[in-house]
């Protein structure tokens, strides 16, 4: 169903939004990530950027597509989402950002600081918005959709332990 402002969205799309602190995002085919979102008026608002968590191309994108877990745990949605920026010095950023700010834990400072690092520091603020016909219960891949760690320059080869003594096996 459509509503007023051109959103589209489900009994179930619309419940999952109400109820989510996280929302697996892929862009552009790319991985899914784990990112930490807030709700507003039906649509999710995500953060990314310099001192934030990492979106690759969310900034950038028209359409993404979203899965979320239900109370079990498990993934039991996935949609089709508009991608629209809210811009620094807009009406709609002096509306919406505090409102992210102050649902954003461990947040260094007050969330008029944070709204202002945000502006200063080249941070996107999105909105993903339902676009679409969500895929749902047998639709929904039955399969680990998990992907091998990427590589990172912070892995090391483990070492044996380190012991002064010889120890002795009974």
């Amino acid at each position: 169903m459509t509503d007023d402002d051109g959103r589209l969205g489900t009994p179930l799309v619309d419940e999952v939004i109400k109820k989510a602190a996280v929302a697996w995002v892929s862009v552009a085919g790319g991985p899914a990530r784990a990112l930490w979102c807030a709700t507003l008026e039906g649509s999710l608002l995500v953060v990314s950027g310099p001192g934030e968590q990492t979106a690759p191309g969310l900034a950038d994108a028209d359409e993404a597509q979203v899965t979320m877990r239900g109370d079990h745990g498990g993934r039991i949605v996935t949609w089709p989402a508009r991608v629209s920026r809210v811009r620094p010095g807009t009406e709609e950023w002096e509306t919406v950002a505090p409102l992210v700010a102050a649902k954003r834990l461990n947040a260094p400072g007050p969330a008029t600081r944070l709204v202002r690092r945000w502006a200063d520091d080249g941070c996107a603020l999105n909105r993903l918005t339902p676009a679409g016909e969500p895929v749902t219960g047998d639709a929904l891949p039955s399969g680990s959709l998990a992907e091998a760690p990427r590589d990172t320059p912070a892995a090391r080869p483990t070492r044996r332990p380190f012991r002064l003594h010889r120890v002795r096996r009974r």
